[in-house]
């Protein structure tokens, strides 16, 4: 990212509702406490073509590693990262670890 002003778009999927939006919702507190300008929506796997365009990164729930190798043909010739998230923060819902993943995956 370049200047601080500019947003890291994010999209959650995740099979489930619920747990895709505390995630979201725990990520969007842990950026917020570093100042981070992050813009991170929870949506079902069903709906990643229509934000593909739109988005820096896709975090991807852990249980749909299976749809990972679809989830890279749709974004190959995009700048989108995708990052799928490890069972160890995604079951205790550990924005700031899965913030941190992320981050190190975007070397910022």
């Amino acid at each position: 990212m370049g200047s601080s002003n500019e947003v890291l778009n994010v999209l959650l999927v995740c099979g489930s509702g619920a747990s895709s939006g505390f995630m979201a919702a725990n990520i969007r507190k842990a950026a917020k406490m570093r100042n981070l300008n992050m813009d991170i929506k929870a949506r079902g796997e069903a709906e990643i073509e229509n934000y593909i365009h739109d988005i820096d990164a896709l975090l991807v729930g852990p249980h749909l590693a299976y749809i990972v190798d679809d989830i890279e043909e749709l974004t190959k010739d995009t700048d989108v990262k995708v990052l799928l998230m490890k069972p160890s923060y995604y079951s205790t819902l550990d924005g700031e670890a899965a913030l941190n993943d992320l981050l190190s995956e975007l070397k910022i």
